[in-house]
């Protein structure tokens, strides 16, 4: 199986890169290269998109456009909407919609589905689940939680937009980039699914709060053990 893992930054994979030897691209500096490792294995690649969805969506589709991958995997950080997700926890998301794209409408928002332009929301069009359906591995992920996320290009940290949203959508995370990275593998045909780590609370903006190097580090473990598990 050939993999491509997705990240809007190295510093959400930094941990990951050093433990296998990959082809890398960075979108943003405009480079490739190849990671020193005893480890590598040169049918996964690793792609640095830059945050947003509009450099995730274009660097996507550019990767996908002349390399060929059995599956990608989006790996990144994200707020929390729903607090029951301890900070630091390592979430599947499965659904993920464009929160902002469509018209307001007084004090309504109108998704452009409604409007008659489009979709906004996308899904995983693979689990971790079903790809280790029926063998040993499926124990070690049956407790890995299946979220709902939202994607934006302003981060909530106001009351009232968070209050919002809520009463809309009900999310439970929000990334800048997951939702335009399944629309870009769903264009190209390529399975894809979304892992993220929780790094702090969506509230009112509170640097203090948020445990970014926590999460980091557990999705790196995790994606570390994820990428053991399936080479066997």
């Amino acid at each position: 199986m050939r993999i491509l893992f997705v990240a809007a930054t190295g510093m959400e994979v930094g941990g990951f890169i050093l433990d296998f030897g990959f082809r890398i691209s960075d979108s943003e500096k405009k480079n490739i290269f190849k990671t020193s490792s005893s480890a590598t294995d040169a049918s996964n690649s690793l792609l640095i998109t830059g945050v947003g969805m509009v450099a995730t969506a274009f660097a996507l589709g550019k990767e996908l456009a002349t390399n060929q991958y059995d599956l990608a995997i989006n790996l990144g950080i994200a707020g929390s909407f729903d607090r029951s997700i301890a900070l630091g926890e390592v979430v599947e998301v499965v659904d993920d919609a464009l929160s902002e794209l469509g018209a307001e409408d007084a004090d309504s928002f109108l998704p452009i589905s409604l409007m008659g332009l489009g979709e906004s929301t996308f899904k995983a069009s693979e689990t971790i689940a079903n790809v280790f359906k029926g063998t040993k591995a499926a124990a070690k992920y049956k407790n890995l939680k299946q979220v709902r996320s939202i994607t934006v290009n302003t981060v909530h940290g106001e009351d009232e937009s968070i209050e919002k949203i809520i009463r809309r959508l009900n999310p439970q995370l929000e990334s800048m980039e997951g939702a335009a990275f399944f629309y870009a593998c769903r264009q190209a045909g390529v399975p894809c699914m979304q892992i993220r780590a929780v790094s702090n609370y969506v509230e009112k903006r509170n640097r203090d709060n948020w445990r970014i190097g926590l999460a980091v580090k557990n999705l790196d473990t995790f994606a570390i053990d994820l990428l053991n598990t399936l080479k066997g």
